[in-house]
């Protein structure tokens, strides 16, 4: 299977051990990404105007749209954009110069703008707008838009997290093992 893995200038994608790109997707640039992750369907990643890091074993799921800021005089350092590790990115999110935790759900169909900043263990409701430079406590819930915290997430929740995580890695294995029987 061929996956769109493509240089920007001197940047080239880097991909840690167990990683699966799908083959629709694109990786463009100074992108790290670490250990079993997963980058579903139609994924466009761009880390060419400042860099984009991906902690282990997050998922980044159908038609999400990664991007950094670059580097200005307004913005001396741009934005990366560094997402943590046991990350769930729902379908059609957009993140953009953002800074994602650990264990965090970024539900479908959200926005998290520039210089935004969500701590470990966090949910981000589906169709959710974190505004640019918006601070996230961790252990809440999340919603709306622009987003507004709603409850503190409970015990079960907070479990949920890293079994998404992890249900995800294991999804993410079994393509693997499938396109490596698949190939001549």
């Amino acid at each position: 299977m061929t996956i769109a893995l493509r240089s920007y200038k001197d940047n080239h994608p880097e991909l840690g051990l167990r990683v699966m790109v799908d083959s629709t997707s694109v990786v463009i640039g100074d992108v790290r990404i670490s250990d079993d992750v997963g980058i579903w369907p139609l994924v466009a990643i761009r880390g060419d105007v400042n860099f984009v890091a991906i902690g282990a074993r997050t998922n980044i799921q159908d038609g999400s749209v990664l991007h950094v800021t670059h580097k200005s005089s307004y913005n001396p350092e741009g934005n990366p954009l560094l997402i943590g590790e046991d990350v769930t990115v729902g379908h059609k999110a957009m993140l953009h110069g953002c800074t994602i935790g650990n264990r965090v759900l970024v539900g479908m169909g959200s926005i998290v703008l520039d210089g935004a900043v969500i701590e470990d263990e966090v949910m981000v409701g589906a169709g959710s707008l974190v505004p640019q430079n918006k601070h996230l406590e961790s252990g809440y819930l999340y919603l709306g838009s622009p987003v507004k915290k709603i409850r503190p997430l409970t015990p079960a929740e907070r479990e949920g997290l890293l079994y998404s995580a992890n249900n995800y890695v294991k999804w993410k294995d079994e393509y693997l093992a499938q396109d490596n029987q698949n190939q001549p």
